[in-house]
């Protein structure tokens, strides 16, 4: 009986701690601080732990290699002929981290560096329509050997597509109409060349940092696009007859209900990508010529979730995190959709999330899941409204409270009452910037003097582009540059500006990245004063700045003169 608790207790980690824990590699503490900054830094378990010192690559090969019943190898000394690399698509290689060593009839050996899930092994067969043995090898060997036998990635796009073609020519059923029934679409869906193309776009997306994946079908063309720094792109459209095995694909990922093609439908896909898991928020919405899908990609190991790393000004930095300690309060972050509000907020919660407070979340969705926090998820549908959610959080007992986005003057209410209970709370706005948020309380008929003694702060932030170092070039700013950005000449001395020329680092935009331009304000006695009188917002931008506030625009000149940024990207976004 104790050696079942025993057993349980343990399963609360990732499959790969608790093999480590029970094969004695690591104890219970230290297995939770693995667990707890593997959640901080996103980076994969098998990293985390041979990184941390505790246990070596060789020992940990070892336990993998007794619990999976294969061997360990030394891939740098296994010679690899061409028709062997040939049994495993560049897509699946590197979607799933793998390198094959040998093939036999019906079966392919091949070569990975940590743990394989059950799901992904299924997958792998399918896909490979083959058996499959595995051996173990270190990290870097599999990285590189990937590198060297699928190196070249537009290679592997046009590759992939002209295989489906050559697949639809021979088989001219795949490509389903929309009348088609259920089974038939399962069955496309399932196609290996289907699958295959649906992994590589998925890769693609992950390894150029896309923070959404846009599927589109129109009446003569079907996409597929990507954003990345907040702008869209486009890759090699496939068939269109191939819109619907795709897009089936993908909701069969995500667990959504293939045959219902009229209603708008959400889900999610958890998969491991090159050996880091990814989480895909997946909208279906139903249009002319099928439906449109959109997946939002969650990858933890490209956010960080420390508010040191989200690259605050100093000032802003000593100031909000002062103001997150805080026992009581409103604090708001404002900004447009995609400007990364969430990510802010998540940061803050994470650096006060301690044993001793209680925190909780409404948030439509939950985008990360963070440790210690317990995360409501706003389902209207179901009848769990923000509104419903709060007025039960109040009785929960909280410390501190997120509430995803201040929508009416119901939530703002239930907001306001919390902080005057001893709560502190955490929201955003869609405003223009921070002065804008004050009055967008009052025009929501909250009264001024509530507005005024519960609200502390308010972060107004901006994602601008940053110039791509590969392809950066100085120039010397005209007056008229200057003149837009309300600049003298003798302001700026002799400081070249920069853009980027393009490169194909940068795909030719002359940006890689983006990085946040903030502005921070500070709820004082004046600023109260202002509110309690119903002040128009340029009124308290005004005061706010007399004591101190930089405002965004402000704050993008200096990422200008620095070097970060462009002129224009400044002028966009302020």
């Amino acid at each position: 009986m104790a050696e079942t608790t025993a057993k349980k207790d343990t399963a609360r980690y990732d499959p790969l701690l608790d093999l480590a824990i029970s094969g004695g590699l690591l104890d219970e503490q230290q297995a939770a601080e693995l667990h707890e900054e593997q959640a901080r830094t996103g980076k994969s378990m098998r990293n985390q732990i041979v990184d941390s010192g505790y246990v070596s690559e060789e020992d940990l090969l070892g336990m993998l290699a007794g619990y999976m019943g294969c061997e360990v190898i030394d891939l740098t000394a296994v010679d690899i002929a061409p028709e062997v690399r040939a049994a495993v698509p560049a897509a699946v290689a590197r979607m799933y981290n793998v390198v094959p060593v040998s093939v036999q009839p019906g079966m392919v050996t091949l070569a990975t560096s940590t743990l394989v899930d059950p799901l992904a092994m299924d997958e792998l067969m399918f896909v490979l329509a083959r058996d499959i043995t595995f051996v173990l090898a270190r990290e870097v060997d599999v990285r590189n050997r990937v590198n060297e036998f699928y190196g070249d990635d537009s290679e592997t796009v046009a590759e992939m597509l002209s295989n489906l073609e050559s697949v639809i020519e021979k088989d001219p059923s795949l490509g389903a109409a929309e009348g088609a029934d259920e089974k038939s679409i399962e069955e496309q869906a399932g196609a290996a060349p289907v699958v295959r193309f649906v992994s590589l776009v998925l890769y693609q997306a992950i390894k150029d940092r896309a923070s959404d994946i846009h599927f589109e079908p129109f009446e003569k063309e079907f996409r597929i696009r990507y954003r990345v720094d907040g702008a869209l792109y486009e890759m090699q459209p496939p068939p269109k007859r191939l819109a619907l095995p795709i897009i089936s694909r993908v909701k069969v990922l995500s667990n959504l209900n293939i045959a219902e093609r009229r209603v708008p439908q959400d889900g999610r896909i958890s998969i491991t990508v090159a050996g880091r898991p990814v989480d895909l928020r997946v909208s279906c919405l139903p249009t002319q010529f099928g439906e449109s899908v959109v997946l939002r990609v969650l990858d933890r190991s490209v956010v960080a979730l420390d508010i040191e790393s989200l690259g605050f000004p100093e000032d802003i930095l000593d100031n909000l995190t002062m103001d997150i300690e805080k026992p009581n309060g409103i604090i708001i972050v404002t900004g447009p959709t995609g400007s990364g509000k969430t990510t802010t907020l998540y940061s803050c919660l994470k650096r006060i999330n301690t044993i001793d407070s209680k925190l909780l979340t409404a948030e439509e969705p939950v985008e990360y899941d963070l440790d210690g926090i317990i995360q409501v998820p706003i389902n209207p549908i179901a009848g769990n409204t923000f509104q419903k959610a709060l007025r039960a959080f109040l009785r929960q007992d909280p410390d501190i409270i997120m509430i995803g986005e201040i929508r009416d003057f119901e939530t703002a209410e239930i907001a306001i009452q919390a902080s005057l209970t001893g709560h502190l709370v955490f929201s955003t706005l869609h405003t223009n910037d921070a002065a804008g948020a004050v009055t967008r309380l009052v025009d929501m008929n909250v009264p001024p003097y509530l507005v005024s003694s519960t609200l502390e702060a308010v972060l107004g932030q901006r994602l601008v582009r940053t110039i791509c170092h590969n392809c950066k070039t100085p120039y010397t700013p005209d007056d008229e540059t200057l003149t837009l950005l309300g600049l003298k000449r003798e302001q700026i001395g002799d400081r070249p500006f920069y853009y980027g020329r393009g490169c194909s680092i940068c795909n030719n935009t002359g940006y890689k990245g983006r990085k946040g331009i903030f502005e921070y304000l500070r709820v004082t006695e004046p600023i109260r004063v202002l509110i309690n009188e119903k002040k128009p917002t340029l009124l308290i931008r005004e005061k706010a700045r007399e004591l101190g506030m930089r405002t965004m625009r402000e704050d993008g000149l200096r990422n200008v003169l620095d070097g970060y940024t462009t002129v224009d990207e400044i002028l966009r976004y302020t």
